[in-house]
Formats: C-alpha cells, structure tokens, sequence
C-alpha cells in the first residue's frame, strides 16, 4: 500500500516536512501581524533619529538646541546667528561656551 503517510517501504515520505513547515508559517505570519499591528517602542543605537533629537532622555534642553539645527538647516537663520544663540542657550543651561 503507497499511502502518503506510509511511502514506499512504509517511510513516512515527504508528507512528514508538512506539518513543520505549516508551523513556521504560521509563526512567521503572526510575527509579522505584530509587527505591523503594535506601535514601535523606543529604539535601540540603530534607530537614533536625527542628531538635534539627541539619544538621552528627551529633557526640554534637547528641544530647543534641537529646534535651533533645524531652523539653520531649513536656511530661516545664518551661520553667525545659528552660533550666538547656540552660545546662550548653552550658558542659560550653566555649560561652557
């Protein structure tokens, strides 16, 4: 009898890779519905973000240097102005000029 759960000398033939890989499927499928589905979280070293956003704690110091980098970068100020106010929000924080 050649039977798929008994191939040729009573083997379990090809049909024995079916359940595991229907497995790996399925798994693979759910890991990828989640990922899809759940909001990204924090972020390790590889997902930085733009240099002004810092990687620290997020204080409101970051926001500020971090809005003054993109007004230079959008061209709104110069380099000259970029520098002084750069300068006071550094001494208004108590850090060396």
């Amino acid at each position: 009898m050649n039977t798929p759960a008994h191939w040729g000398d009573g083997g379990p033939g090809p049909w024995i890779l079916l359940l595991p890989l229907l497995w790996a499927a399925v798994i693979a499928g759910a890991v990828l519905l989640l990922r899809l589905v759940l909001p990204r979280r924090g972020g390790g070293p590889w997902r930085g973000g733009p240099p002004w956003q810092g990687r620290g704690t997020g204080e409101a110091k970051d926001s500020a240097t971090g809005l003054l980098a993109r007004r230079f970068a959008a061209g709104e100020i110069d380099e000259d102005e970029y520098w002084l106010r750069l300068s006071v929000l550094n001494e208004s924080r108590g850090e060396p000029a």
